[in-house]
């Protein structure tokens, strides 16, 4: 079990939360953010804060300011990204490339940002191109513009958009077969819900390695 460091930030938005899992010998550091309804005890953050460390990526789980705070409703999208952009100086302290990542909510904000801060590529877990039942409310352009490598990783039955509506574009998409939104796999599915993490375990891994 890897050994974790818990860090305050302050940022514009409100003090921040770093939890850090550090790699033995690390090449690169993956900052991941929640989402909107959760922290970051979602199952797939939870996973690659465990299996990552192993192959040489530290992974740092953010909580946004109002998640520290305790409030139950995430802000506005400008406020979450005041927030990321508060923690980024503490991500690339360890002088390495940093992935800027998340799920959901926070997929949107590491894409949205990567740019400006330089990111050296993004991880979008559950990247929401939609409003449940609204397909032309499409965030596909935030998806499309962050400028640097971007793997997503979907449930291939998310309301939020499944693979297959996703547009064609400059990024690598990985398909957890019928998962959801909290890419939770459902009972008599092909994979168990082990067999769905220890996949998108292995599949970031593999990617974030191959980045060079």
């Amino acid at each position: 079990m890897s050994t974790h460091t818990v860090e305050t930030v302050d940022t514009d938005a409100g003090p921040a939360r770093v939890t850090w899992h550090p790699a033995p010998a690390a090449r690169l550091v993956l900052a991941a953010g929640h989402g909107a309804g959760g922290g970051i005890d979602a199952r797939d953050l939870r996973v690659l804060a465990r299996t990552l460390p192993a192959r040489g990526v530290t992974v740092a789980l953010v909580e946004q300011p109002w998640r520290v705070a305790g409030k139950k409703v995430a802000p506005a999208p400008k406020t979450l990204d005041t927030g990321w952009r508060g923690v980024w100086p503490a991500l690339i302290r360890p002088g390495l490339p940093v992935i800027s990542g998340g799920r959901s909510a926070g997929a949107r904000v590491a894409c949205r940002t990567a740019g400006e801060l330089g990111a050296h590529a993004v991880l979008a877990l559950s990247f929401p191109l939609h409003p449940p039942g609204r397909p032309e409310r499409s965030r596909a352009a935030e998806l499309l513009g962050t400028g640097v490598p971007t793997l997503v990783v979907q449930g291939g039955n998310d309301p939020f958009g499944r693979p297959a509506e996703f547009p064609a574009g400059d990024f690598a998409l990985v398909e957890v077969d019928r998962a959801d939104h909290g890419l939770a796999v459902p009972r008599g599915a092909d994979l168990t819900q082990d067999q769905a993490l220890d996949l998108i375990g292995a599949r970031v891994a593999e990617w974030a390695l191959s980045l060079g």
